[in-house]
């Protein structure tokens, strides 16, 4: 199969950054056990639950507590901003089934890096690899740090409010609460798969509870007639099209971490099975989620409060639980622990497989021999993460670089289209309608060009630009293979410091 050829190709040819004697494992253990790294690889510790609570708890974070503002803005009414909940839920379940058949397919960890690669790699031996190298050096270095700051940065925000009421904490207060989370959520990932996913699945099971809590007493409170607010319906919905799209560009991003499973692929038992189950559940069920929670706003809030207060869910405890309200932030911080540690889990293995396949320095690739984690992606992820926090306009940065993600998106849906035609012999064991993946294409060109026509800045050059700029890293380092020199020294520390190996035997066909 040629997912085989192209990944033999890969794993044998010699790393950009990579010392000389790469493939040694003189530094793994000092010399001792030689042989014990030959099955060093990840391990197939997430079973379907924790496959489902990966996809629910990262796609569920603080903004659905915090400010579904966005939406509202856009669509302009109560109904009009409930239909858009919906819709973005119905587009994010379309790009998830075409990821489905995609990782069913290529059963490789990386999500869009692994099946960029597979599909145009052998199609040109110097551009071929290019969409799946950018994807990564986008993701590795803002994407993916930038979206885990931002979560912990929520969390370290609801965390020291409460002792500074009715004053604002202290940025710096803020961000070492931060960045102490930030180291929390690393040594859970370094120390075991199964402790990470087990520390997933309880608190994707808390914010359920939260949602339920809002949800059912909202419709509670609707049933005993307080509906003015929702009974609004259309009044006041927005009738420009254009400002409808950045509605529904709000609420995608509410739904961003629909793919997360499909960066673990390779440790998903069963995966052939277990991914389109959980994404077949965990992406309907946000979505169900993300409309309940909007409807027990309504049911006691206004939209035009909604459109003011930073903290709606905050709002909506003070006047129905009373005595209960701490449990709101306390809700919101567990949440976004639990989106945090899912995001470190998944960012950290797309780090992981873009050095694995020379995309990165090799050193990223390796696991720890003892815990079998990608330890040093990990933690590369926290330390750019942390620099991320340095910086006071975190949320600016993810919303200019948020249109080229679903540029990336909608060119690995495009993937799965060209793969029906050059490979139709590829085993599928899951296969969508070809109409899905050209909607989610058509979706994201509207997606990537609605926000710069809507508001045409200088940051969406910078954005293209700096994803442009890979390329000064990908010609002489990943394709013409220039060595870095005192990298050979530096590898053989890390292997030492870490007690890591380089991954053996990674793939089981």
């Amino acid at each position: 199969m040629s997912a085989e050829g192209t990944q033999d190709d890969g794993a044998h040819q010699r790393n950009p950054f990579l010392p000389a004697n790469g493939n040694s494992r003189s530094g793994s253990r000092d010399g001792e056990d030689g042989d014990s790294t030959e099955d060093v690889k990840l391990q197939k510790n997430v079973g379907l639950l924790s496959g489902v609570t990966l996809i629910v708890g990262t796609m569920i974070g603080s903004g659905i507590f915090v400010s579904p503002r966005g939406v509202l803005v856009g669509s302009g009414s109560v109904a009009m901003s409930l239909i858009v909940w919906a819709g973005c839920g119905i587009l994010s379940m379309m790009g998830a089934l075409v990821y489905a058949e995609l990782g069913t397919a290529i059963v490789k960890s990386g999500a869009e890096h692994a099946y960029l690669l597979h599909t145009f790699k052998p199609m040109n031996r110097c551009w071929g690899q290019v969409p799946a190298f950018l994807v990564a050096w986008l993701g590795i270095f803002i994407i993916r740090p930038s979206m885990f700051a931002i979560m912990v940065l929520s969390l370290g925000t609801y965390a020291t409010q409460p002792f500074y009421t009715p004053c604002e904490a202290p940025p710096l207060v803020k961000k070492l609460v931060t960045c102490a989370a930030m180291l929390l959520i690393l040594l859970i990932n370094c120390a075991s798969v199964k402790v990470a996913t087990k520390v997933q699945d309880i608190l994707t099971g808390s914010k359920l509870v939260a949602i339920a809590i809002i949800s059912v007493g909202g419709i509670y409170k609707i049933a005993t007639g307080s509906t003015s607010y929702i009974a609004e319906g259309f009044q006041d919905t927005e009738s420009n099209p254009s400002i409808i799209a950045l509605a529904f560009y709000n609420g995608l991003w509410a739904y961003d971490g629909w793919n997360n499973l499909n960066f673990v692929t390779e440790e998903l038992k069963n995966p052939q099975r277990n991914l389109p189950r959980a994404i077949l559940l965990g992406v309907p069920l946000t979505t169900i989620c993300y409309v309940l929670v909007n409807i027990g706003y309504f049911s006691v809030i206004s939209k035009e409060e909604v459109l003011l207060i930073d903290a709606v869910a905050v709002t909506w405890g003070n006047k129905i639980l009373g005595v209960m309200t701490w449990i709101i932030p306390v809700f919101v911080v567990l949440s976004c622990f639990g989106s945090a540690n899912g995001s470190l889990f998944a960012s950290g293995r797309l780090c992981f497989v873009a050095a694995r396949e020379g995309h990165q320095m090799q050193m990223l690739s390796f696991i720890d021999i003892h815990r079998r984690t990608p330890v040093t992606a990990l933690i590369f992820t926290t330390a750019v993460g942390m620099l991320m926090i340095l910086p006071s306009d975190l949320s600016s940065l993810i919303s200019f670089f948020g249109f080229a993600a679903w540029m990336f998106y909608g060119l690995t849906c495009a993937s799965c289209i060209v793969l029906r035609y050059t490979q139709p012999d590829l085993p599928r064991p899951y296969k969508v309608p070809i109409v899905i993946p050209v909607l989610v294409v058509l979706a994201s060109v509207y997606l990537v060009i609605a926000p710069i026509v809507h508001d045409p800045r200088m940051e969406f050059l910078y954005a293209l630009m700096f994803i442009a700029s890979g390329l000064l890293f990908y010609f002489p380092f990943v394709y013409y293979k220039l060595s870095v020199p005192g990298v050979d020294a530096f590898t053989r520390f890390v292997q030492k410091l870490f007690q890591v190996a380089p991954p053996h035997s990674v793939h089981n066909h």
